[in-house]
């Protein structure tokens, strides 16, 4: 018989295999369970959706501690501030519900006349004395209630309309003049206008939605690097060009120069971040929002996140822009629809390259441009119309093959039955093309003769037996004629933005309108 002192390592060694069993199965069974919740048809819309209130809930906190001090030392209420941003957070639900009632062929109807309204508008702000200047900017529109910033709606028009625009013109065979006429003129003619205000910030975004664009709308990557260094060195010219903006860039090359001057503010950053440690002083313990951090509640709202919620709170905002990527890209890839795929792809770049650059400058990887982080930062038009780009990005979920399938068999869920929303419309390249082709017909029609003009003599078919009398031709509508002339001269394919395709041979180069 084994002695007790034999039996006790067997007995650990038995042991510690169970628990390494179980483990595993537990860790098996949460994969399991995680990837069987991604496999369900709406996840992609429900993780939109719950994306979008976290951020939103967690900068309307952040928002009333980090202007609490500020607002009641200039002789205001403490909660001024947060109350403006709540109230454009309802506004910006209100249209969030909006854009998810929204049919899809009616946002592509609309996107130009919307488009050229935000351009309407950029130049109405520029007229003194109907848009408002604040500090030698003149940016928005003083509705009393509200300041509107055209700005920041011309980035959501952009995105809609340019998508629209390269999903129509695309064929396997596009060329580069499909690509880039009228997109870049009209593109660079907006970023002109924000440039006169001047808001270089909302310049750059703009730029991230342009190049987002035209990389996922198929220009081969030659041109594509040619245009990004020109925008790059124009970036670079215009940050050059004006005294505070110049100021900017001395203070990141050189931060010890100036560091109570104009190397204060992003000093002032850091410090607040390394306050914070992993755990952070707690919410609402920030010294740096006590008048030592300028724009805390603004600009910089990620370093009084750093200071009060620590590494921890700063990791929770970095890993909802993550699985934002992640479900945006994951939109884009399983949308059919070359519009879907281009809207989706675009808007999340833009999102996700703004919230990007606003973290690189707090923690002192790049130059202070100004740009704020998505949901979380103060600023009312901001608030609104990147709740209103969500909600296009949850409509474009619910557009998804899988998730239209499950609406139309009545898997709605109790979210969609609660709020009422409308079964989307299953995509049909056949339906599509009929669309392209009935729009190309209208558009070579002949155009009606003037009044007071004669029309010319038009010719009269022979009748089969060659008689001289001739009968009026039977009426053929010009539609039909044209219709069938340009299906039957190319093979326009509904697969527009190919970049999604896993059986797509080649990643990104010229041979991408030739291949298959």
């Amino acid at each position: 018989m084994p002695s007790r002192a034999a039996q006790t390592p067997a007995r650990a060694a038995t042991d510690s295999g169970h628990a390494a069993k179980d483990s595993a199965g537990s860790a098996r069974f949460r994969n399991t369970w995680f990837a069987a919740w991604l496999a369900r048809p709406l996840a992609s819309f429900h993780l939109v959706v719950a994306i979008a209130v976290l951020l939103t809930v967690l900068g309307l906190v952040m928002v009333l501690s980090a202007s609490s001090v500020e607002s009641y030392a200039v002789g205001k209420s403490a909660y001024s501030l947060f109350i403006q941003q709540a109230m454009m957070a309802l506004f910006g639900a209100v249209l969030f519900y909006i854009a998810l009632r929204i049919p899809m062929r009616v946002m592509r109807q609309l996107s130009f006349p919307v488009f050229a309204l935000s351009v309407v508008l950029l130049v109405l702000v520029l007229i003194p004395g109907i848009g408002l200047e604040v500090q030698g900017s003149r940016r928005w529109f003083d509705l009393g209630f509200v300041s509107v910033q055209p700005s920041e709606i011309a980035k959501v028009t952009l995105v809609v309309w340019g998508a629209h625009l390269l999903a129509s013109r695309q064929t396997e065979r596009a060329g580069y003049k499909d690509i880039l006429m009228p997109l870049v003129p009209a593109g660079l003619l907006v970023c002109f206008l924000v440039v006169l205000e001047p808001n270089l910030s909302t310049t750059i975004a703009l730029g991230i939605v342009l190049s987002a664009l035209l990389w996922f709308g198929g220009l081969p990557l030659r041109m594509f690097v040619t245009i990004a260094v020109s925008g790059a060195v124009a970036a670079g010219i215009l940050a050059l060009s004006a005294g505070y903006r110049s100021d900017r860039m001395r203070a990141f090359f050189s931060p010890g120069d100036d560091p109570q001057g104009i190397g204060y503010q992003a000093r002032q950053a850091l410090y607040s971040l390394a306050d914070g440690g992993i755990w952070g002083r707690g919410l609402g313990q920030s010294r740096a929002k006590w008048s030592y951090l300028p724009n805390a509640h603004n600009d910089f709202i990620f370093a009084i996140i750093g200071e009060e919620l620590g590494f921890l709170g700063c990791a929770l905002v970095l890993g909802l822009f993550a699985l934002f990527v992640y479900t945006g890209l994951r939109i884009a890839t399983r949308s059919v629809d070359p519009f879907i795929r281009l809207l989706t792809a675009a808007a999340t770049t833009w999102i996700t390259g703004q919230a990007l650059i606003n973290v690189g400058y707090v923690v002192g990887l790049l130059p202070v441009t100004g740009l704020q982080l998505p949901l979380v930062s103060a600023g009312g038009s901001s608030l609104a119309i990147t709740l209103l780009m969500f909600g296009i990005i949850a409509n474009a979920a619910r557009h998804e093959p899988e998730a239209v399938a499950a609406l139309h068999a009545g898997q709605d869920g109790r979210f969609s039955r609660l709020l009422r929303l409308p079964v989307p419309e299953m995509y049909s390249p056949a339906r599509a093309q009929a669309a392209r082709a009935r729009s190309t017909a209208k558009a070579k029609a002949k155009p009606k003769p003037k009044s007071g003009v004669k029309p010319a003599p038009q010719r009269r078919a022979l009748p089969p037996s060659g008689r001289g009398r001739s009968e009026p031709p039977r009426r053929r509508s010009v539609d039909s004629d044209t219709a069938r002339r340009t299906t039957s001269r190319s093979t326009e394919s509904w697969r527009s933005t190919r970049a999604w395709e896993p059986s797509y041979p080649t990643k990104h180069d010229r041979d991408r309108g030739h291949s298959r």
